[in-house]
């Protein structure tokens, strides 16, 4: 006869933010940095879906080479200059936001 595992309930007084934890980790900053860049690379790349406009084309209007274009709609690569972020940003119509909270 198998025998059943009781769960342990987990005491929830110990329990903290993901901002908590992410902070005690020396890891907030470069988690909220990949979470800006998940959010402008999506953002862009919906923009390009609604006026049609493929990498090739985005590249051509920016004057630069698909693979920057690949860096810049790459959630996860954070090496995009602010001034490439603008310059996509305009070029679907677009702008880009920054401020301080």
């Amino acid at each position: 006869m198998a025998t059943r595992k009781k769960k342990r309930l987990r005491a929830t007084g110990k329990l903290s933010t993901l901002d908590d934890f992410l902070g005690t980790e020396g890891k907030r900053e470069e988690f909220e940095a990949v979470a800006i860049k998940e959010v402008l690379a999506w953002q862009i790349a919906e923009a390009m879906k609604k006026n049609n406009l493929s990498r090739k084309r985005l590249a051509e209007r920016m004057g630069t080479s698909r693979s920057q274009v690949g860096r810049l709609l790459n959630p996860k690569d954070g090496n995009v200059t602010l001034t490439t972020l603008q310059r996509a940003a305009r070029i679907v119509g677009r702008s880009l936001r920054l401020e301080l909270i």
